[in-house]
């Protein structure tokens, strides 16, 4: 089934030894059997490997971290196809990733529509206007519309309130930090690829000689967040704390203090992040807020005290001098500069903290905003056309059946161990109902799986391009009406400007 599995002499032989696998599966499924300890496939690459039991399954990801040109090559090796068809296989698979990515591209086209009275960074002129029921009804899409695109690229998401996994106090930059959550209106944590990644820091007890070890970390971070209109936090606080409108206002706004001022409410932001540690997410929000660790309090409160000490006991034994307007001034001048150089020690201990988290951002960020939707569609493109090679180059040269699909999903999870060494959680659901929905398998009464054959799907592919622009549905604007010229220059401030140069 897969490449060096395939040869006329041993097709009868694979047939039979995949039925009786099937079989076996199926008669453990019916009498809820434990899974079993391996499926022995004859055919499949590296048969045998122990099945993951289930509940270290959640923790394995649907990613296949593998380029779709790296998978091309191997499922179209001459070997890997009967009938001299491997060519025909590779331009099958080149169409599809065609074909694929097209699809994403119109689901982009939508997005972008959808976002651009979010968007933070447009340069374009705003010409359309909205009410509030349709704003929200065009938020609610976008964000629906990102949790879908972050699935299909084999992202998994974090929910904000898991303060296990989110709000840590083991930073690996060595920062305290802090987020609050309530000023969101909306928040999406999406992450891919929990691994680790090797670090070194110097350790006290070897002398201050570097230490490696391990970082646990998220190779992809995505963060979407749209914070709420000041009056609506205003009312949740009073209706929280049961204070007046003013005395919430005071407090909204001091919870907003950390925000920097280009964030505004309206806009609907988006962040991409690479290798970022596990135990510093926090760092991505805009409203994170550094806190002094208690060890820094403690080195902090210790030394000011100490440079206190000698003002104060020069102070003390000059008591009775006070009286004496030429010795007291240079006394409290020395007191009142202790204290000043205590105070800017928590200062520059703050800056500090604050260059480090800008540093590890700036070279942890990859995208933002609509550069994020590019990246994803991207991505959630390429992850599809894996998923759907490897489930073809399986269903293309077996006859199977729905209830074989199991034996199948750890077969293409076995091949992926043995060919590159991944313990992934395959998606095949996913990747079989696209192949249905776009005609290359269809499936009968009976369950049976029918296949169409690479010069078959290739030719399906390249008709369903044809008739691609000659279905397309007319440009839906969704919401919104068009604003006329005068609106149109108030809006944009065409009017004030032109005022200001009269």
């Amino acid at each position: 089934m897969f490449p060096g599995d395939t040869t006329p002499e041993r097709g009868e032989m694979q047939t039979t030894a995949f039925k009786d696998a099937v079989a076996r599966e199926a008669a453990l499924a019916d009498h809820h059997h434990i899974v079993p300890e391996s499926v022995n496939i004859e055919g499949f690459p590296d048969a045998g490997l122990d099945i993951v039991p289930p509940d270290e399954v959640r923790g394995r990801e649907h990613f296949v971290p593998v380029t779709r040109f790296a998978l091309m090559e191997r499922l179209t090796a001459p070997s890997a196809w009967p009938n001299d068809s491997a060519t025909a296989a590779r331009r099958f698979f080149a169409y599809l990733d065609y074909w694929r990515h097209q699809r994403y591209g119109a689901r982009l086209l939508d997005l972008e529509q959808t976002y651009e009275p979010f968007s933070p960074d447009s340069d374009l002129l705003l010409t359309r206007s909205f009410t509030d029921e349709e704003l929200d009804a065009m938020q609610q899409r976008m964000v629906e519309g990102m949790k879908k695109i972050l699935t299909q690229a084999n992202y998994s998401a974090i929910d904000p309130k898991s303060v296990q996994e989110i709000l840590t106090k083991d930073s690996h930059y060595g920062l305290d930090l802090h987020v609050d959550f309530s000023l969101f209106e909306e928040v999406l944590i999406y992450y891919r690829g929990a691994s680790t990644r090797k670090d070194q820091k110097r350790m006290l007890r070897k002398f201050l000689r570097k230490e490696e070890f391990d970082v646990p970390i998220f190779q992809r971070l995505f963060l979407l967040f749209k914070m709420k209109p000041l009056q609506e936090r205003v009312r949740e606080i009073m209706e929280s704390e049961k204070v007046s409108r003013k005395e919430a206002e005071r407090m909204a706004k001091k919870q907003r203090a950390h925000l920097p001022a280009a964030v505004v409410p309206g806009n609907i932001y988006m962040k991409l992040f690479k290798n970022i540690p596990r135990s510093d997410i926090e760092m991505v929000f805009p409203n994170t807020e550094v806190k002094y660790r208690m060890m820094d309090k403690i080195m902090l409160s210790g030394g000011g005290i100490a440079g206190l000490g000698g003002p104060i006991v020069g102070a003390v034994t000059k008591f009775g001098a006070l009286a004496n307007p030429f010795v007291a001034v240079p006394i409290v001048i020395g007191l009142g500069g202790a204290v000043f150089r205590g105070a800017m020690n928590f200062v520059n201990k703050r800056n500090k903290y604050m260059v480090v988290m800008a540093q590890n951002l700036y070279f942890h960020s990859l995208a933002d905003n609509r550069g994020v939707m590019i990246k994803l569609i991207d991505r959630a493109a390429e992850e599809d056309v894996k998923e759907e090679m490897l489930l073809y180059s399986v269903l293309a040269k077996e006859q199977a059946n729905r209830r074989d699909l199991k034996a199948i999903d750890v077969a293409i999870e076995q091949y992926l161990k043995s060919t590159f060494g991944l313990d992934i959680d395959f998606d095949l659901d996913d990747a079989l109902q696209r192949l249905i929905a776009d005609g290359i398998v269809t499936e009968d009464a009976n369950g049976d799986l029918h296949t169409l054959l690479p010069r078959e799907a290739a030719q399906h592919i390249d008709d369903m391009w044809d008739r691609l622009l000659d279905e397309l549905p007319d440009i839906d604007p969704h919401e919104g009406v068009e604003m006329d010229i005068d609106r149109l220059r108030a809006e944009n401030g065409l009017a004030a400007r032109e005022a200001a140069e009269a």
